[in-house]
């Protein structure tokens, strides 16, 4: 959610909300071990504070053990101290506290449900495999299913994400993860109701401490990654001061395009990256060459175009990065066959080349340069569009002004975009070099 919560996403936290309190009534009719429940709700506030502290993320299993071992009312009261007590950083803060107390209220009543009606607490108590499996799969699904429900619903409602697009891909990514806590929530259920007791279901949170480290090492060197692209950017903008700013915008304008799309939040951030990284190249060509006013020679233009290939060879150790590297080496290709540095046309030119062209382009010209002043949003998108066919993709450039026409163009003001008057021969010096380099 963002700083500020919007009523709608208000009123529907408030719903969700409802339904958790309507879940959790019927506790007084059950037959509920308080011991138990207060022993697992303690265990899932301190791994959960764990969990975040030092790894980030959610820590799943001793909830799951719950819903396997605790009537639905019960089971859904286990994770209501760790979202109580959870420190939220934005305000407002009732609104936050009640959503991340709500959201798995629901979740993990919608597991116990699903695995006590399948049978699951005698296959548990009576140690039945691999028939216990069956319930605590389906468990795992209610779980996701509720979860990743509940999400699309706030993004709708919080950040007006499309419903067609808001759920895309959710469930698919949440089930891989939550379905290994799943297995580890099972281990634990079965070994509490063994005669060894809750004390030996501690044991299998080892393992799973061990899985977060791994995971939380993998992100770790992830960021360190990123890191990296940042210092190269910081670096192309130090070199080439007049585009400083220019590689954030176009990693912005292609996430922008790359959304519109409908494409996956993976391929979404490999765009990012993309569109951030596009101009690094440039750390090889002449400081003089890229600053230079007037128009370039033949010779200079050739130099300058070397530096999609000289980008690629950076970044071809940043595994990562994925098709990242085809979209700096393809950047500046062309619908007509008439780019660099290979001369690729239509197809040939990777579709994340094509977004990252329009991307580029569409920021070269609504910034201000050492040889031309930036245009309005609407006369860069009349060039776009004039030249859709010819030297970019007319999806791409439609999916651009799509995306425009939601969100806006709000960039920050490069280092030089001062307002200030471009001298005529300057500009006239920029249209002879190119619309951009």
């Amino acid at each position: 959610m963002e700083a500020a919560v919007p009523a709608r996403a208000q009123g529907y936290v408030a719903c969700v909300a409802l339904l958790a309190v309507l879940c959790v009534l019927p506790l007084h009719a059950t037959r509920t071990p308080w011991w138990a429940l207060a022993l697992l709700a303690a265990l899932y506030a301190a791994c959960e504070h764990a969990v975040r502290r030092r790894f980030g993320g959610t820590f799943y299993p001793v909830l799951l053990a719950g819903a396997f071992l605790l009537p639905p009312a019960a089971a859904a009261l286990v994770p209501l101290p760790a979202a109580l007590l959870a420190h939220v950083e934005h305000r407002p803060v009732l609104p936050r506290r009640v959503w991340r107390a709500a959201q798995p209220v629901l979740a993990v009543w919608a597991a116990a449900q699903v695995h006590w009606a399948l049978g699951g607490r005698d296959a548990v108590v009576a140690h039945a495999f691999p028939y216990a499996l069956v319930p605590a799969g389906a468990a795992v699904l209610a779980f996701c299913v509720v979860l990743t429900a509940l999400d699309g619903g706030v993004l709708v409602a919080a950040e007006r994400v499309p419903a067609r697009r808001a759920w895309r891909g959710l469930l698919s990514r949440s089930l891989a993860p939550v379905a290994v806590h799943g297995l580890a929530g099972l281990m634990m259920a079965v070994l509490w109701r063994s005669r060894y007791g809750p004390v030996s279901a501690l044991l299998v949170l080892l393992p799973m401490c061990v899985s977060c480290w791994v995971f939380a090492q993998y992100h770790r060197e992830r960021a360190a990654h990123q890191a990296t692209i940042r210092a190269l950017v910081q670096a192309v903008d130090i070199k080439d001061g007049y585009t400083r700013g220019h590689s954030e915008r176009v990693g912005r304008a292609s996430v922008l395009i790359a959304r519109e799309l409908g494409l996956d939040d993976e391929r979404v951030e490999v765009l990012r990256f993309a569109g951030i990284l596009h101009d690094v190249g440039k750390l090889g060509v002449p400081t003089r060459l890229l600053r230079k006013d007037g128009p370039l020679t033949p010779e200079e233009r050739r130099i300058i175009e070397l530096h999609p290939e000289y980008g690629h060879e950076m970044v071809r150790g940043i595994s990562f990065l994925g098709e990242a590297r085809a979209a700096i080496l393809h950047h500046h290709e062309r619908l007509d066959g008439s780019g660099y540095p290979y001369g690729l046309a239509g197809g040939q030119i990777p579709e994340c080349a094509r977004v990252v062209a329009v991307a580029d382009a569409f920021d070269a010209m609504t910034s201000t340069r050492s040889y031309s002043r930036a245009r309005p949003v609407e006369a860069a998108v009349r060039e776009l569009e004039r030249c859709a066919g010819t030297h970019f993709d007319p999806r791409m450039v439609t999916a651009l002004v799509r995306a425009l026409r939601r969100h806006g163009w709000h960039p920050a003001v490069t280092a030089d975009d001062a307002p200030h008057t471009v001298p005529a021969q300057q500009r006239a010096a920029g249209r002879r070099s190119g619309a951009h380099r």
